[in-house]
């Protein structure tokens, strides 16, 4: 991966802040001049990172300078939650909570989870489900994907609501392991009923939609431990804070 330019690096800044909660809903940012004192930049380069995160929906411009937007339309990768409690210790950020957990054993049908998995079509895996909500309303919907192997060490995966713990923190302190994570995936498909019912989309039966999906892969040194999916409503932003 490239290095960040300056104005980009200026930029992930404020949105960690943003999304960490330092800098909440309302609150305004530092004058551009400031900026450009604190990170010893040109006026132009502060000022693009500004627009960068306008162009985000992450900042509004106001009468008095530049202020966090409320966001309903913005939803954080699941990456960047897990970035951000590494960082915070926190599980939600401002605004954010998750419903509808499901956990259940479930034989795998869709051929490219099975691939990433580098298991059988049809053999038995754990699946996981939420929905993340931003404001009261739903901003992704999740799935995690995860080899029968993981039970092993965390029987937990299939106890019904959010664990205490992130499920691969336990995993590596019961084994000594170290998760590593492929690079990042983002393709586009139809949605499901199941998927649209979940995001509370209305959307006539006989309409078929798009949506983004995210893809992280994780993996230990026996290979794939994880797929976890990332839904998004059509036209959500996606914010990640690296």
């Amino acid at each position: 991966m490239p290095p960040k330019r300056r104005y980009e690096e200026i930029a992930a800044h404020y949105r960690r802040l943003i999304q960490d909660g330092e800098l909440a809903p309302g609150d305004y940012l530092p004058s551009l001049r400031k900026v450009c004192d604190e990170f010893d930049v040109a006026m132009g380069t502060a000022n693009r990172a500004f627009q960068l995160l306008k162009a985000e929906g992450l900042t509004v411009a106001t009468s008095e300078g530049t202020a966090v937007a409320h966001r309903p339309d913005v939803a954080v990768t699941g990456v960047a939650r897990l970035k951000r409690m590494e960082r915070t210790g926190q599980r939600y950020g401002p605004g954010e909570t998750s419903t509808d957990h499901w956990r259940a054993m479930r034989s795998v049908a869709d051929p490219l989870i099975a691939g990433l998995l580098d298991v059988e079509l049809h053999d038995e895996i754990v699946i996981r489900r939420r929905v993340h909500r931003h404001e009261g309303g739903p901003s992704t919907f999740d799935s995690s994907f995860i080899h029968v192997r993981a039970l092993g060490p965390v029987p937990e995966l299939l106890d019904q609501g959010p664990l205490e713990q992130w499920w691969q923190e336990l995993y590596k302190e019961r084994t000594g392991r170290e998760v590593t994570r492929s690079p990042e995936r983002r393709t586009a498909r139809i949605i499901s009923k199941t998927e649209v019912e979940a995001l509370g989309i209305d959307l006539p039966p006989e309409v078929a939609a798009s949506v983004l999906v995210v893809v992280n892969v994780f993996h230990d040194e026996d290979g794939p431990l994880e797929v976890w999916e990332d839904v998004y409503p059509p036209g959500a932003w996606q914010v990640d804070t690296e």
